[in-house]
């Protein structure tokens, strides 16, 4: 039997979300989501899944099903209980995009864009207090920080702080954290007239906290390298990670 990632007490917290949100539960549903998990924590091709869980098929309609329907993201908003929102992290982190993810049907990109990197995806975390997972976006790796914070912003809790690096100094950004409530932590770019007499210092030196998490999550090889052809399933893959780093807690 391949190694499994639920425990008995972690599936009975899951089991009543994946009730909450409309997945049936028979006795194949726990070994179907263990399959979705050994898939992106090996980065193995669906076709080369271990048929300890079942017809790989099965697995992989089930998750493109979910995927389409936004399940999984729904069901790690639901696992996001008490963050602490005193101060909220936010960055961005490339992951390569695998020449099996391009080629999609849509004929849209998909979330895959050319940066220095080459064919690339952005996932945009926000992280609490603990460092732990609040809300995420992924985009294209030609979409700069700057672009994509307003959106990851909107779906965050609201915080009382939003700390950030020097890649998020523009005065949009500002203005939508400050219309939110919070107090803005970010340093200047080199060369700016205002300067940096107003940094907290001392709170920017806990940023490593989202750094942390992006380290944590690329455990996952299959989120680490971006293998799914379409947008919808590479942010199930991102919210399943987030959900096991939740489902402790």
């Amino acid at each position: 039997m391949p190694r499994l990632m639920l425990s008995d007490e972690h599936w009975m917290k899951l089991l009543p979300i994946l009730k909450q949100v409309r997945i049936n539960d028979n006795p194949a549903l726990r070994l179907s989501v263990e399959g979705m998990l050994y898939r992106i924590r090996t980065g193995c091709p669906w076709r080369d899944l271990p048929a300890a869980f079942g017809k790989w098929n099965t697995v992989f309609t089930r998750f493109n099903e979910w995927s389409a329907k936004g399940k999984w993201l729904t069901i790690f908003r639901a696992l996001v209980q008490d963050p602490d929102l005193e101060w909220m992290f936010i960055d961005g982190s490339y992951t390569k995009a695998h020449q099996h993810s391009s080629g999609a049907a849509s004929g849209k990109p998909e979330a895959i864009g050319k940066s220095r990197a080459g064919l690339t995806s952005k996932i945009h975390m926000a992280v609490d207090g603990f460092g732990l997972p609040i809300g995420f976006e992924v985009s294209g790796g030609e979409i700069n920080d700057c672009t994509a914070a307003p959106d990851l912003l909107d779906q965050a809790p609201q915080a009382e702080v939003v700390i950030a690096d020097k890649g998020y100094d523009s005065q949009k950004v500002r203005n939508k954290i400050t219309e939110k409530g919070a107090a803005v932590v970010i340093p200047r770019r080199k060369g700016s007239k205002t300067g940096n007499q107003d940094m907290d210092w001392h709170l920017y030196k806990h940023r490593h906290l989202v750094e942390n998490i992006f380290a944590r999550l690329k455990h996952f090889r299959g989120l680490a390298t971006r293998y799914d052809k379409l947008k919808r399933n590479y942010v199930s893959v991102v919210a399943m990670a987030c959900c096991i780093v939740w489902l402790p807690m």
